[in-house]
């Protein structure tokens, strides 16, 4: 079997991309190349076993804890790795990883999450989000920066082969900043452990999520603390958690749980009555994980949501990112709750199982590298992967 050289951005806690790279392990081997990786994910996770990587940014002061504070220095610390001994190339990209510097005879295949949020779609939102308005000379610094971040990131989706976009929502991002084609296959999900849920009903919603601004907890938190009679429960960490306790402090149906293990997380989805979404996310591995437990998904009606949930089959959205919007859309489900059918939602969810990923994901990799040595004639033959 081919080793293949997989590029992705960090490993510092198991989300949706993480149990990506877990479902390539059960295909391929793979050494992986990585920015910075907490101690956990290197020696305790499912890819300890594996060659891993990391870039100068892992001991650089405080990396620890505030890696992501060195986003300046991401396109270098990517382009130090030396992959050359490679064949072919995968990279596992929503920042920097496809960045990855490779020679002409190598194949790179870049999985896209999104294209890079600081430098695009979000930049405004992060300007706003880190007060730079207040000082002047923070503000320039950070607008030259992300500029050099949004320039850089333009130029280096030349250096891949091949692009594959989680979504056509991201495929069309792809499309209209890259001005590159994709083809799309969605991530997996494990509907063998995400399983059905043993009643109908539920005791409460639940909303689960990395606790940074784009997601959207805060305006979750906000619509329930106006319906007091209806409990939430909210699963996460991350840079926002300090803020969204102490909006839900006041509020004796609203419970922050921080970070749960895998089967904790499948409990509180069997048990819940719906899982509320509010972010426009590119794809959302966490509603398809409800769904496959046969629970109900309430939903921001855009972006990757539109591919995942069926609205009033296994879910209902709403239109708005407005408490009000959400409130209205919680009200109509409490009025439907009994009409939407477990195992049909579970079904819908198997469509996204880890097996058909693997299948796809497999049978693309094989043809766009036989395409691209074919457009190549003085390459090798064909590789077996």
């Amino acid at each position: 079997m081919v080793k293949i050289a997989c590029v992705h951005d960090w490993l510092d806690v198991f989300g949706g991309a993480e149990s990506v790279l877990e479902a390539l392990m059960q295909v391929y081997e793979l050494d992986f190349f990585t920015l910075f990786a907490s101690e956990k994910m290197e020696k305790e996770s499912c890819f300890a076993k594996n060659s891993i990587q990391t870039s100068f940014i892992q001991n650089l002061p405080f990396a620890k804890k505030h890696a992501r504070s060195y986003l300046p220095l991401f396109p270098l610390a990517i382009e130090q790795f030396d992959v050359t001994d490679y064949p072919v190339v995968i990279s596992s990209s929503s920042c920097v990883a496809k960045g990855i510097l490779t020679k002409p005879d190598q194949f790179h295949l870049c999985y896209c999450y999104t294209p890079m949020r600081y430098a695009w779609d979000l930049y405004f939102d992060y300007l706003k989000d880190f007060n730079l308005k207040k000082g002047f000379f923070k503000r320039v610094a950070a607008t030259l920066c992300l500029h050099y971040l949004r320039m850089w990131d333009y130029q280096s989706a030349s250096r891949v082969d091949a692009f594959v976009a989680i979504s056509h929502f991201v495929a069309r991002r792809i499309k209209s900043i890259y001005g590159r084609d994709s083809h799309v296959i969605y991530p997996p999900i494990d509907t063998d452990y995400f399983s059905l849920k043993q009643q109908t009903g539920g005791e409460f919603y639940v909303t689960a999520s990395r606790m940074v601004p784009y997601k959207k907890m805060d305006l979750i938190i906000r619509a329930f603390s106006k319906m007091p009679g209806r409990e939430l429960i909210v699963i996460g960490e991350g840079s926002e958690r300090k803020k969204l306790e102490q909006l839900a402090k006041p509020f004796s149906n609203i419970k922050l749980v921080g970070s749960v293990d895998r089967a904790d997380l499948r409990t509180y989805l069997q048990r819940s009555k719906a899982f509320v979404f509010a972010a426009l996310e590119d794809f959302g591995i966490a509603p398809l994980e409800a769904q496959s437990c046969g629970t109900p998904v309430i939903a921001f009606g855009k972006g990757g949501s539109l591919e995942t949930v069926v609205d009033g089959t296994t879910g209902l959205f709403f239109n708005e990112q407005t408490e009000e919007s959400l409130c209205a859309c919680v009200n109509l489900f409490e009025e439907q709750s009994l009409t939407f059918d477990p195992s049909i939602i579970r079904r819908h969810a198997q469509k996204f199982d880890k097996k058909i990923f693997q299948k796809n994901f497999s049978s693309y990799l094989q043809q766009a590298l036989q395409d691209w040595q074919e457009e190549n004639s003085h390459r090798e033959p064909a590789l077996a992967l």
